[in-house]
C-alpha cells in the first residue's frame, strides 16, 4: 500500500484510497460503466457468473480450510463414485439435519458450490437426501425466512392492509438446493427440487415452529407453510423450469430479480469494516449481523466515500420461482380464504415420478456418470497453497 495515497498522517486508510480500491476491484472483475454510470457485468453466461463469485467463495473456503481437512477423511465414504450407483436401485431418503454429522455433511457439500456459503437466517430447515441403497449422499436443500420485499413475488398478490408481514412469514425461501455428482448427472437436482414441496417438509415445519415466537416482533405466527420461493443461481434455471409432478406444476417462473447484491465487493469487506471502525461506526454482533448487516455495512461505506449506492446493482439477474404448497394460494394471501388447502405430495410418489420420467431415461442416454470419480468433487474443497499469501488472506 502506497503511504502517500492510501493513508493519512496517522496511518489510517483514506477515503481516496478506498475509492481507488473499489474501482480497481470492479476493473479486476471486468465490470464496465455505461453512459449513465451504471456498472455492467462482463457477461451473463453461467461460466462468467461462476468466475465473478469465485473470490467470495474462496474467502469462505479459506476460512474453512482447517475444518474441512479435519472432516474429509471422516465423511469421504458418503460421496459416490459412478460404479457405486445402480440406477434401478436408487432409493432416496429425506433426512432433516438435526445431528452434528448431518450438519458436517451438509456444510461440506455446500462449500463445494460456486456461490458463497450461507447458514441462512431467521427460521431454518435443512435437509440431506441419502441413497439408502449404498448410503451415499445425493443432494441437499435448505429453507430460511423469506425476504419481506421481493418484487417478483409481491407483484402477484394484493395483500390485505397491515397483513403482508404475517402472510409472507407463512412462506419460506429456498436459499440452497442441489444434487452432487454423479447423482446430478442423473438429474438428481430435479428430485431435490421436488422434495422441497413434499408433505414431510411441511410436517417438519409445523413440528419445529408451532407456537414459536418470531425474533423481530416477539409474536406467534400461524404454523402454516403455504409456499416457497427461490431464485436461480445462474440466470435461467434448468432445474426449476418444467418442474412438475404429473400434470401439476411445482415451480412457477415469476420473473427475474433486479440484479442487486454485494458479492462483487466481498473481497473488500474486511477493508470496509476497518474503515467504518475508524469512522466510529459500531460493528458489534447480535441480531441482524447476517447478510442484511453486511449489505448495510457496504452501503454505508459507499455513502461515506461518496460513491452512489447504485454500485450495488451488479446487473446479474436471477430467475425467480414460486412453489405453491396450497391450491388456494392467491385467495389465502389476499385474505379471501382463511384456511389453506394443502396439496398432497408424498415424498415416495415424487421419487417414483422422478425415477420414471427423469432419472432412468437420463441413465440410458448418457454414460459419463459411470466413470465419475468422487476425488473430483472432494478435491474442490481444498484450496491450492498459491491462493494464500503470508497472512492467510485469499489473493
Amino acid at each position: 500500500m502506497n503511504n502517500s495515497n492510501s493513508t493519512n498522517h496517522n496511518g489510517h486508510l483514506t477515503k481516496e484510497h478506498l475509492r481507488q480500491l473499489i474501482f480497481e476491484e470492479l476493473e479486476r472483475l471486468e465490470f464496465t460503466l455505461d453512459e449513465q454510470g451504471n456498472i455492467v457485468p462482463p457477461d451473463t453466461s453461467k461460466e462468467v457468473i461462476r468466475r465473478l463469485h469465485e473470490t467470495s467463495r474462496n474467502i469462505e473456503l479459506q476460512k474453512s480450510q482447517q475444518w474441512i481437512k479435519s472432516k474429509l477423511n471422516k465423511y469421504k465414504n458418503y460421496f459416490a463414485n459412478g460404479y457405486d450407483i445402480t440406477p434401478e436401485k436408487i432409493k432416496p431418503r429425506l433426512v432433516q439435519v438435526t445431528d452434528n454429522w448431518q450438519n458436517d455433511l451438509f456444510r461440506l457439500i455446500r462449500l463445494t458450490w460456486s456461490l458463497p456459503y450461507s447458514f441462512g437466517y431467521g427460521r431454518r430447515l435443512r435437509y440431506l437426501i441419502l441413497d439408502e441403497h449404498n448410503d451415499k449422499i445425493m443432494g441437499i436443500f435448505a429453507l430460511q425466512s423469506p425476504p419481506i420485499r421481493f418484487p417478483a413475488r409481491d407483484n402477484l398478490f394484493n395483500y390485505p392492509q397491515g397483513k403482508k408481514v404475517e402472510l409472507i412469514n407463512q412462506t419460506m425461501d429456498i436459499h440452497t438446493l442441489g444434487a452432487i455428482p454423479p447423482y446430478s448427472i442423473l438429474l438428481g437436482g430435479k428430485l431435490v427440487a421436488l422434495a422441497t414441496s413434499c408433505n414431510q417438509v411441511r410436517t417438519d415445519y409445523v413440528a419445529k415452529y408451532a407456537e414459536r415466537k418470531t425474533e423481530m416482533e416477539d409474536r406467534i405466527l400461524p404454523a402454516h407453510l403455504v409456499a416457497l420461493t427461490t431464485t436461480s443461481a445462474f440466470g435461467r434455471s434448468s432445474i426449476y423450469n418444467r418442474l412438475k409432478y404429473k400434470s401439476e406444476v411445482i415451480a412457477q417462473s415469476i420473473g427475474y430479480t433486479e440484479g442487486y447484491g454485494n458479492f462483487h465487493l466481498q473481497k473488500l469487506y474486511p477493508v470496509f469494516k476497518e474503515y467504518l471502525a475508524m469512522e466510529g461506526v459500531s460493528l458489534k454482533g447480535g441480531y441482524g449481523t447476517g447478510p442484511k448487516r453486511s449489505w448495510q455495512f457496504i452501503r454505508l461505506t459507499l455513502d461515506k466515500v461518496g460513491i452512489p449506492g447504485d454500485l450495488l446493482k451488479h446487473g446479474i439477474q436471477r430467475e425467480a420461482f414460486l412453489f405453491p404448497l396450497v391450491t388456494n394460494l392467491k385467495k389465502y394471501l389476499e385474505g379471501e380464504d382463511n384456511t389453506p388447502q394443502y396439496r398432497d405430495l408424498p415424498f415416495d410418489e415424487l421419487i417414483d415420478y422422478w425415477r420414471e420420467n427423469w432419472m432412468l431415461p437420463r441413465a440410458e442416454r448418457v454414460n459419463h456418470w459411470r466413470t465419475y470419480q468422487n476425488c473430483e468433487f472432494l478435491s474442490s474443497l481444498i484450496l491450492p497453497e498459491e491462493n494464500h499469501n503470508h497472512n492467510g488472506r485469499v489473493s
